[in-house]
């Protein structure tokens, strides 16, 4: 069957998680719910021509509308085209459309049919066996129109969008191959220590070091190398891994925001789970935390302002920076496709 989304111009994860996996980074997965997001995602992908994954909660679904979104995304590709026409590429970025955190067939199928390339089901919360019977309907129904299909296995703490969990539950090295074989799904999603949302440590999960900033706990290194043993090879993804930058909550604290004291995954931990099994990495609260610094800012010094363009605008710029930061020293995704910045 045709698939829509290769008229858009989009891919799917295949080739791109096999480039990632023999070389040792990850691709980065960036959510985006308006045009300034999608517009600094693009904008620093192409200039450290790295590969990118478009993700779309379902939350950012209901909020944009669902046709404009794929609009978006085509207009999305074509932007990155012309940009690449302009700098003298030698050579296009891949771009994915992604589903994050799908939680029923009937979303997943919608969002292949209107030109996803990419679905991620999530089935953690039920049983075990539930989420292999949900995982397989929607694996089957998307690699007829040869769209890759993301699973989970586990449970990540935290707040994120409409996804909601009080406690993690470490992925079960032993479950892993039997779920792989039994659903057909293209890559994992595993939990291992990260968490959703910009409240990923309480205080008191954490220790201090010597100049009292927290420090948060180590990933769970040795369950990854174990399902990495159970399933050489095969594409593994994380989730809940924004950093959470200091800078970005100091600013909107000192412009009015009430944010409580928190820290994120170290960048130096993704970093290294970038160069084993680990293909996608996914990066949502970062984003959303230094657009809100970006904003409050111009708020703050200019209170006269009301044009959207002049604090949207400072707002995106602080994203690209952001974005080619992590593609550069965290994912090690840049320059995967011809030369860049």
């Amino acid at each position: 069957m045709s698939a829509l989304y290769k008229e858009i111009g989009l891919v799917n994860t295949k080739a791109m998680f096999a480039k990632a996996f023999k070389e040792q980074y990850a691709v980065p997965a960036y959510n985006f719910n308006n045009m300034e997001q999608i517009q600094a995602i693009i904008q620093a992908c192409v200039e450290t021509r790295s590969p990118v994954i478009l993700q779309v909660s379902s939350g950012a679904r209901k909020y944009a509308d669902q046709t404009l979104l794929r609009y978006m995304a085509e207009g999305a590709v074509k932007m990155a085209r012309q940009m690449e026409k302009t700098l003298g590429c030698d050579q296009e970025i891949p771009i994915t459309l992604h589903l994050d955190h799908g939680d029923t067939f009937e979303l997943c199928k919608s969002c292949i049919e209107s030109g996803f390339s990419s679905v991620m089901i999530d089935g953690s919360h039920h049983s075990y066996e539930d989420n292999v019977k949900l995982t397989k309907q929607v694996v089957e129904y998307a690699h007829k129109f040869d769209v890759t299909v993301e699973g989970e296995l586990g449970v990540l703490a935290g707040i994120e969008d409409k996804v909601v969990a009080e406690k993690s539950t470490y992925t079960r090295p032993e479950e892993v191959v039997d779920f792989v074989s039994k659903t057909g799904v293209d890559s994992l999603a595993i939990s291992i220590g990260t968490s959703h949302g910009a409240f990923k440590f309480k205080p008191e999960m954490c220790t201090r070091n010597a100049q009292g900033i927290l420090v948060p706990p180590t990933l769970r290194f040795d369950i990854l190398e174990a399902i990495e043993k159970k399933i050489p090879g095969f594409s593994i993804v994380l989730h809940g891994s924004s950093s959470v930058p200091q800078d970005a909550i100091a600013t909107i604290n000192k412009f009015g925001g009430a944010l409580k004291e928190t820290v994120g995954i170290p960048e130096e931990q993704l970093r290294k789970a970038a160069k084993s099994s680990v293909c996608k990495i996914n990066i949502d609260s970062d984003g959303r935390l230094v657009m809100t610094a970006a904003i409050r800012k111009v708020f703050a010094e200019s209170p006269a302002e009301f044009d959207p363009r002049k604090y949207l605008g400072p707002a995106r710029t602080a994203l690209t920076v952001m974005y080619k930061e992590k593609n550069k020293n965290v994912l090690g995704s840049a320059g995967r496709y011809g030369k860049g910045e």
